[in-house]
């Protein structure tokens, strides 16, 4: 398959912070991938260096071959990448069709939104009966799933989601994972951070693993969920002989 997305040698700062190390990441079109590790690893700032939020101090992001370097937010979304926030952010004091309205803006209001909106809704049935509720009223696992559907309607080729399952309960986090591989069997790539280690090999076609800022391990997910380090550390602090 094609690559879709891909980091060389990435080095990000946070002031003299540095948080990614020369990191490389593959991702090919019609992959699930998971993205594993401790707190503090550079999980969340791989995310943000994706959209454009932190911006790579050495190496380079690519995306369909062609650098994301100075291309901006909005046109990321244009180009095909839509992200799943960590905890949802939802506009909470908008009702749950403008959320997902919003999850449009980079397209327009074509006969295509119409369709969009039915395809969440055969995702996402729960979804279609709250669309005029305060976003902010919804349980987590309906946010996490109005979450998931306004990223949809950008119609991206690569959803990245960071921590899908945080703070759900064990139904909506089977539930949300099953989505997923809908969603990626329907054509769309995913890149995925997760904490939940076990559930992400299961669905992942491969995975990386991240300490302070470095990929320690990457491979087939189902090597990886059979990896003695990975099943000690249960992608806590690892350390590596």
């Amino acid at each position: 398959m094609p690559e879709l997305l891909a980091f060389r040698a990435v080095d990000t700062y946070y002031g003299d912070l540095h948080v990614l190390k020369a990191v490389d990441y593959r991702i090919d079109a019609g992959e699930i991938v998971c993205l594993l590790g401790g707190n503090a690893s550079g999980k969340s700032t791989t995310m943000k260096a994706i959209m454009g939020v932190v911006l790579p101090v050495r190496g380079e992001v690519l995306f369909e071959g062609q650098s994301l370097h100075g291309v901006s937010i909005a046109e990321r979304v244009r180009r095909g990448i839509a992200p799943v926030l960590e905890a949802r952010r939802l506009f909470p004091r908008m009702s749950v069709y403008e959320n997902l309205e919003m999850g449009a803006y980079t397209r327009g209001r074509g006969p295509e939104f119409e369709e969009d909106l039915q395809r969440v809704f055969s995702l996402f049935p729960r979804v279609e009966e709250r669309l005029k509720q305060l976003a902010g009223t919804l349980s987590g696992g309906e946010q996490q799933m109005v979450a998931i559907a306004r990223a949809l309607m950008a119609r991206p080729k690569l959803l990245c989601m960071d921590e899908p399952s945080m703070g759900l309960s064990p139904v909506f986090v089977e539930q949300v994972f099953d989505i997923i591989q809908t969603i990626n069997k329907q054509g769309t790539t995913i890149f995925m951070v997760e904490q939940n280690a076990n559930m992400a090999l299961q669905i992942a076609h491969r995975a990386y693993v991240l300490q302070t800022g470095e990929v320690v391990l990457s491979g087939p997910a189902a090597e990886l969920r059979e990896n003695e380090m990975i099943r000690e550390a249960y992608l806590g602090e690892i350390k590596v002989a």
